[in-house]
């Protein structure tokens, strides 16, 4: 299957954005695709060989999941490559417009389960929710 590829502009520098994609406590804030889910934790082992892994569940504790990944390349403030447990790709693009203004873009393997809609639909959602974080706070 053909990767997915999604992107946002984020009103905010590039150093920013970075470090609220990258930070516990700032993934905490974003990462779900809708105002019934929430991230309760995420740990993250910013190295390349490192891992992260975020809990992402329903509010009514009805269902959730472990979202684990090994991270293969990091360029602070520009790219990170990561895979998941079964083995997919995630690229993550940081590009620097100005001094405030940022691009992110992020390129994914899709899983098999689900129809690629769906997924993109439901990443761009947790996208477009860091968006609105970063340039919220």
């Amino acid at each position: 299957m053909e990767p997915i590829k999604i992107e946002i502009t984020i009103l905010a520098p590039v150093q920013k954005v970075w470090e609220y994609f990258n930070s516990p406590e700032h993934i905490t804030q974003w990462n779900f695709a809708s105002d019934t889910w929430e991230c309760p934790s995420a740990e993250v082992d910013l190295k390349e060989g490192g891992k992260f892994t975020t809990r992402m569940q329903a509010k009514d504790a009805s269902f959730g999941f472990d979202l684990v990944g090994i991270y293969d390349e990091i360029i602070p403030e520009r790219r990170i490559r990561y895979h998941m447990e079964d083995q997919r790709k995630v690229q993550v693009i940081f590009d620097k417009i100005d001094e405030n203004t940022t691009k992110v873009t992020e390129i994914f393997d899709p899983e098999k389960q689900n129809p690629v809609e769906m997924q993109r639909d439901g990443w761009y959602a947790i996208l477009n929710n860091f968006h609105k974080y970063v340039e919220n706070n």
